[in-house]
């Protein structure tokens, strides 16, 4: 079933204003997704109207080719999983909504940082490398690498205030 577009542009401004009331995040990037899908639509409605229109009056002249408007947002990962072989990173997550989306408009951009080993120094204290390996990981950590470090690091505070063994 074709929607018109003012159909479509009635369902645009029903989904911004359900975005506005969303308070999940789920629910607010299905939302969002939406909203884009919605928008393309009418662009491309606008695109193919201009066109038709184009063409009554330049029967004559030869079609130009136009390439469809996408908009497109950005999603922050933070549940991930990968496969690594000595040649290859398989990187798995989920997005959802992306099946709807046509294969040539998925984009992929990824961030990598290279990693740098710890040193080793032999001469010092083996708790204070194990302090700055730690501290390390602390740096480079997402947010939740962080709180687990952070709630780690406090009870064991806990447990040496009390007297209490660590093991």
């Amino acid at each position: 079933m074709a929607l018109t577009l003012e159909e479509l542009q009635k369902d645009l401004e029903e989904v911004k204003v359900l975005l506005e009331k969303a308070t999940r995040k789920r629910v607010h990037d299905v939302l969002t997704a939406e909203k884009s899908k919605i928008e393309t639509e009418i662009k491309n409605k606008m695109e193919q109207k201009s066109l038709k229109k184009t063409e009554l009056l330049d029967n004559e002249k030869p079609t130009a080719v136009v390439v469809p408007i996408t908009t497109g947002y950005t999603v922050k990962i933070s549940n991930h999983g990968w496969n690594q072989s000595e040649k290859f990173v398989k990187i798995y997550m989920t997005l959802t909504g992306v099946h709807q989306v046509p294969t040539e408009n998925v984009q992929v951009e990824k961030e990598c940082k290279e990693k740098e080993k710890p040193s080793y120094d032999t001469d010092t204290d083996p708790s204070e490398g194990l302090m700055n390996v730690l501290k390390k990981i602390y740096e480079d950590g997402d947010d939740d690498m962080k709180r687990t470090i952070n709630k780690a690091w406090v009870g064991s505070r806990e447990k040496q205030a009390k007297g209490e063994p660590e093991f």
